[in-house]
């Protein structure tokens, strides 16, 4: 793909995106992240037009009705966004021991992997990467 087609496929994910989860605060910010994230860390090479328009077509499914698709793009915000703040309620301001390093950075390796097989089995780009910094 080149570049404005990589360019194109982003926007067109952001506004199905952001359609999905009903513009709610939030979500679309979580969402934001998480394909700007995606797509600042992959190559031209990474983005397959068939994938991102069966990505298209789910998050179309997930804006038309609130079957499966919502539910699954809505359990995947709520927990990338209690990721990106940490799991926790309020933060902290105690240093970290090596074995809560661990557990923050691998606490979520199960959820990637499944959302890892989830695009492959239905042929989709949903974002599945995340970043190793536990802080």
């Amino acid at each position: 793909m080149s570049k404005e087609d990589v360019v194109q496929a982003y926007r067109r994910l952001y506004r199905q995106g952001l359609r999905a989860v009903q513009f709610s605060k939030p979500a679309r910010y979580t969402f934001r992240d998480r394909l700007r994230t995606s797509f600042r860390r992959g190559n031209a090479t990474d983005f397959v037009p068939q994938k991102i328009e069966n990505t298209l077509e789910f998050l179309r499914g997930a804006t038309a009705e609130r079957g499966l698709e919502h539910k699954i793009v809505k359990n995947l915000l709520f927990v990338w966004w209690h990721q990106d703040r940490g799991g926790m309620r309020k933060a902290t301001q105690k240093k970290l021991t090596p074995a809560e390093v661990e557990l923050r950075v691998t606490a979520y390796d199960t959820l990637n992997y499944n959302i890892m097989m989830l695009n492959e089995t239905m042929g989709m780009c949903l974002p599945a990467k995340t970043l190793r910094d536990p802080n």
